[in-house]
């Protein structure tokens, strides 16, 4: 069996202005070939299950392509042609192939193609034809297209959130894929688009109400012919006519089981939808919370989360702490500038700064202070751990702890990075359990880290691109109506057509 393997995973914010580029791209990940196995078979990745399920499974490995590149503003059109030019000239190049692995991100979109997951996808299924089996996975924060559904045999969502099971789930897909060549299952897939928008403030899958919905999920795993079931939170950050959430079921040749499990799913969803709206917290009532408790909290500040394309500069939340002289806090800036002038003013010398919001003026004005320069480091680290979005190497660029006198800590970085690890203090001989306030930019991929120190979460409804507050964004081009913008009717009167993926023959 020659199995190939294609990645083309980018979560587009359409409220950045800021472009994807082919640059950005090269920066994080644009591999093709030995090069996919070499950067991600360590990883906690799906690719990384890709290739230690296709080798368990006994089949050749055909490593295509790869790409990969922080949340961002959409992929300009040069980048994406580029892109897609390499994957299929690659891929004609790999053919024949007895099955595909493709690993999208579900919420990609392009200055020309909102639906740009839908679009490659779909390129696939043409260039391999309708008998080749292709098992895809999809982050839950996936916006899912029928195009998507249609153009593969299988998808499966990972399962948690934070994301700690990608390379599970890539074994899962693997396995699926093994099975499905060798004519042991057939998998045929539906998936149902219920017009709700969970909030992001409400996707963490450990705890309520996702939760109990997941335990919904994980029960209709255990009937008779049922081969997967994911639940897609959805992005509220991409302006398409696909936002919001979805259902997908796989079963073993029986379509009718398959809508039937997407339709319970979406039921539940239904009678429980006001428990996925946001219960929004200021940064007032956030901090006085926060110094009342004896306990080390982290503060999720929402309006900045890097890992739905912010900024990694917004300021509000440290104005706040600064004006309150509140000790033991620490915040992380991406700020260039702030480290340059930093590390020319030396270890252990004052330096009057003005750190962060720099990139635009969503995010907070910058925070003007003296500090004192504690220390300028390389910036690189790793985490062994599975955290959040799989990755094992981080790099910073040049980095500086500054201090004020009223002891709030400040990590100004070169490079935007997302709070995935606490090695990211601990790189810069910093202490997470130091600090009693610990603020993070993101809303729930950081908790995976940060509660081994912290024991206490509080996400704060802070401004920006990725404000918790849905209603302060303008959509274009979202379905209409859409809870909880709009009421809906009860399941019967959805207007919503089922995707239905492709048959393949025995």
């Amino acid at each position: 069996m020659r199995i190939g393997i294609i990645s083309l995973i980018h979560e587009s914010n359409t409220f950045i202005l800021a472009p994807m580029t082919l640059e950005l791209f090269r920066r994080e990940a644009l591999f093709v070939g030995d090069q996919i196995v070499a950067r991600y078979e360590p990883w906690h990745h799906e690719v990384s299950g890709f290739i230690k399920g296709v080798r368990a499974g006994g089949a050749q490995l055909v490593p295509i392509f790869a790409a990969w590149g922080m949340p961002s503003g959409p992929v300009t059109n040069e980048t994406y042609d580029t892109l897609l030019c390499t994957m299929m000239d690659e891929l004609d190049r790999a053919l024949p192939l007895d099955g595909l692995l493709l690993a999208p991100h579900g919420a990609g979109v392009s200055q020309e193609h909102p639906d740009m997951d839908g679009h490659w996808l779909t390129l696939v299924r043409q260039k391999v034809g309708p008998q080749v089996p292709i098992v895809c996975t999809i982050d839950p924060h996936a916006n899912v297209s029928q195009r998507m559904i249609e153009a593969c045999n299988a998808t499966i969502a990972y399962r948690t959130n934070p994301h700690l099971d990608q390379r599970q789930i890539g074994q899962q897909a693997a396995s699926l894929l093994i099975r499905t060549i060798q004519g042991q299952v057939k998998p045929t897939q539906a998936a149902c688009f219920p017009p709700i928008a969970i909030n992001i403030e409400q996707q963490e899958t450990a705890i309520e109400p996702c939760k109990s919905m997941y335990e919904v999920a994980n029960r209709m795993l255990e009937r008779p012919g049922v081969l997967s079931n994911s639940i897609v939170l959805g992005f509220a950050y991409s302006d398409v006519k696909e936002m919001g959430s979805s259902f997908i079921a796989v079963t073993d040749n029986d379509p009718p089981l398959a809508r039937q499990l997407v339709d319970e799913l979406a039921a539940y969803l239904y009678e429980h939808r006001q428990d996925f709206v946001a219960r929004l917290i200021g940064i007032d009532e956030a901090l006085d919370m926060a110094t009342a408790t004896g306990e080390r909290v982290c503060l999720l500040d929402m309006g900045d989360n890097v890992g739905g394309g912010s900024v990694a500069d917004g300021t509000f939340i440290a104005h706040a702490l600064h004006e309150r002289r509140t000790p033991g806090a620490f915040v992380a800036l991406n700020d260039p500038e702030s480290v340059r002038q930093a590390a020319a003013a030396g270890v252990g010398h004052k330096v009057q700064l003005s750190v962060g919001g720099k990139t635009d003026d969503l995010h907070g004005p910058p925070l003007a202070a003296t500090f004192t320069v504690r220390g300028i480091y390389e910036g690189k680290l790793t985490e062994p751990k599975p955290r959040h979005g799989g990755r094992i190497a981080f790099d910073m660029g040049q980095t500086a702890i500054v201090e004020t006198e009223h002891d709030l800590t400040i990590q100004l970085t070169s490079v935007r990075t997302g709070p995935a690890s606490l090695n990211q203090l601990r790189c810069c001989q910093l202490d997470p359990a130091s600090f009693h306030i610990l603020v993070a930019k993101g809303v729930v991929a950081p908790v995976a880290a940060y509660e081994e120190v912290c024991t206490k979460m509080i996400r704060v409804n802070t401004r920006g691109t990725t404000t918790a507050d849905l209603d302060s964004f303008t959509y274009h081009h979202r379905r209409r109506p859409l809870f909880p913008f709009e009421p809906i009717l009860p399941r019967e009167n959805w207007q919503d057509a089922a995707a239905v993926g492709p048959m393949l023959g025995r």
